[in-house]
């Protein structure tokens, strides 16, 4: 095995950890807006939310990802650099997805909760922070952590379209050279593997630990 693969292939793997965590940050901040903008009394944000998410999912991220980075450079507005162009479309994407999740969950919180924290006449952002919200959290948690595996898959198709050097994109950069794609694509799919498989095993261990404490 050449040493020099391996490090591309490590190089990769360092972008690929930072894209996922780029867009769970960035999608997770905009998805939280989404959720709670769903939950508005004000109908046109409602509307506006719902909307969003409807267009979102209905859109594959690789056609999202590539009106991100062709759209503005071929109007002659600006060149997206990958790496950003790769964070925008999976944020868009994330956002979409991830806004679904928690409002589902806050949505989830027993009625009676809501119709409390009323009587206690807390203003509806203290409702919202100091009795729903930390409900909402518990059960969030496992599916939050299950769609970040999602997330970490899906950088491969950042290589499609950006050409950004994450872990896909560098083993097939070295296929052309080595000609060993067994080798060097395996390699990929086992880091793959041991940065999605703790997180599947923590979401399913939380989602456990979930369903007990609601028995």
């Amino acid at each position: 095995m050449n040493m020099n693969f391996l490090l591309l292939l490590l190089d990769g793997l360092k972008g690929t950890v930072i894209l996922s965590l780029l867009t769970f940050l960035v999608g997770g901040t905009a998805g939280f807006i989404v959720a709670l903008s769903r939950l508005s009394p004000f109908a046109p944000l409602r509307i506006a939310a719902q909307l969003w998410t409807q267009v979102v999912q209905g859109i594959p991220l690789l056609v999202i990802m590539g009106i991100v980075y062709f759209g503005p450079a071929i109007y002659g507005i600006f060149a997206v650099p990958p790496l950003i162009a790769a964070t925008i479309a999976m944020a868009i994407w994330a956002s979409a997805y991830l806004g679904e999740i928690w409002y589902g969950c806050l949505r989830s919180v027993n009625k009676p909760q809501w119709e409390a924290a009323e009587c206690l006449g807390l203003t509806r952002w203290q409702r919202m922070s100091r009795v729903i919200l930390p409900q909402a959290l518990r059960l969030a948690i496992p599916p939050t952590v299950g769609f970040m595996v999602i997330i970490v898959k899906n950088t491969s198709i950042s290589s499609l379209v950006v050409g950004y050097a994450e872990l896909s994109y560098n083993a097939k950069v070295i296929n052309n050279s080595s000609f060993e794609p067994f080798l060097y694509f395996g390699l990929a799919g086992l880091f793959y593997f041991l940065v999605c498989y703790p997180l599947s095993v923590q979401a399913r261990a939380l989602e456990r630990k979930l369903n007990v404490a609601n028995r």
